[in-house]
């Protein structure tokens, strides 16, 4: 008769959470939700901004200043461009806050690179935009 040992329970640690015992929050559902919408969206914008500036009448060759000043002249293509810039930013920025809480461990850590992540990204967010409804097509 031969007894082997059995292994006892495994100790599992919980896991990391920033929420206060008792306090609900749905922000992780509104940004796994906006994960989505946000992606479906960009594939639509980046996909015909890809084709405009690139297939359509003779490719890239007639890209050139005077062909982003006559785009820019028109609410539309600054509406376009400023959804693409945007969502794409907001759409990388919580891909890239999900990341950080997954993988740095330490609660310090993790703070001082969200705070990288979301100065980074409202300056660029910030400086486009700028860029897009104060483009000068009478420069030089």
């Amino acid at each position: 008769m031969s007894t082997t040992a059995q292994p006892g329970p495994v100790s599992i640690p919980a896991p990391r959470s920033s929420q206060r015992a008792g306090q609900r929050s749905n922000f992780e559902l509104y940004s796994w939700l906006f994960m989505r919408i946000s992606g479906v969206v960009l594939v639509f914008l980046v996909l015909g901004h890809l084709l405009i500036m690139n297939v359509l009448d003779g490719g890239v060759q007639r890209i050139n200043f005077a062909f982003v000043a006559g785009r820019w002249s028109s609410p539309f293509w600054q509406v376009w461009d400023l959804m693409m810039l945007w969502l794409a930013m907001l759409h990388g920025t919580n891909g890239m806050r999900t990341i950080i809480n997954d993988y740095a461990e330490r609660d310090q850590t993790r703070f001082w690179l969200k705070m990288l992540l979301y100065v980074a990204a409202g300056f660029t967010i910030l400086l486009g935009t700028l860029v897009i409804f104060t483009f000068d097509p009478n420069i030089g």
